[in-house]
């Protein structure tokens, strides 16, 4: 059985599974929710509960689920599970990255912070005017796809007051993406504004970040430099 609270304002959706679901539990309850709460929210937080006396799919119903899936595939910005099924947790753990969005799993005494954690704010994208034409942007924790929609936003009033400007790329304290999603947004955001900063200064201390350095050629017109994190100074005047 499926149990479904309405959708909240803030687009989070809660369900609640029980027993063994079949194909009919999909089409009768939890397919029309998904598709109601989808009409009325461009983004979908979603709370999975699983408590002892579920017992799995049918095979019908791993269908059903699959397909319901890969309909709202875009839409899922985070995901909380909350179970106490170890296999479950693996699975979560295994397939969480190839999710669109922030997935994380908690145990069923953890309900009150999964629910925290549908609602705060998780990794944040920073900019800040340096003058000199010069644009910091750290990068900080891990990122979701809500962390991009502000900043493109801010991006581009940027933009809109100082044309062509050098960036200061901070990944100090940056600790990856939280899902495919938030990864595409990343690209997007770099591949739309590729042609804006003349010169990119990328400032980390992770071996992969002197990798990105080589990356963004591909994504970036300017001149890009890699300095460790004790460089910020010599960062900021290279470019100057």
């Amino acid at each position: 059985m499926i149990i479904v609270t309405p959708v909240t304002p803030q687009g989070i959706l809660e369900i609640q599974l029980t027993g063994t679901l079949t194909a009919d539990d999909y089409a009768d309850t939890l397919t029309p929710a998904m598709d109601e709460a989808a009409a009325t929210h461009d983004h979908l937080r979603l709370l999975i509960r699983m408590g002892p006396d579920f017992s799995g799919f049918t095979a019908k119903a791993a269908w059903a689920d699959a397909k319901l899936g890969m309909r709202h595939w875009s839409g899922f910005e985070r995901i909380a599970v909350v179970t106490d099924a170890d296999w479950i947790e693996n699975m979560v753990q295994v397939l969480g990255f190839a999710m669109p969005g922030a997935v994380e799993t908690f145990e069923l005494d953890e309900l009150d912070d999964a629910r925290r954690w549908l609602t705060e704010s998780l990794g944040s994208l920073h900019m800040k005017d340096l003058g000199n034409d010069i644009l910091q942007v750290q990068l900080l924790g891990k990122l979701d796809t809500a962390a991009y929609a502000s900043a493109e936003d801010d991006l581009d009033a940027y933009v809109r007051d100082h044309g062509r400007f050098k960036l200061l790329l901070d990944l100090r304290e940056f600790d990856g993406w939280h899902g495919l999603g938030a990864l595409g947004d990343h690209v997007k955001l770099v591949r739309d504004h590729r042609h804006i900063p003349t010169k990119v200064a990328i400032l980390g201390d992770e071996g992969w970040q002197k990798l990105a350095q080589k990356l963004m050629r591909h994504f970036i017109s300017a001149e890009t430099r890699y300095f460790d994190k004790a460089d910020a100074d010599a960062a900021n005047a290279w470019l100057a």
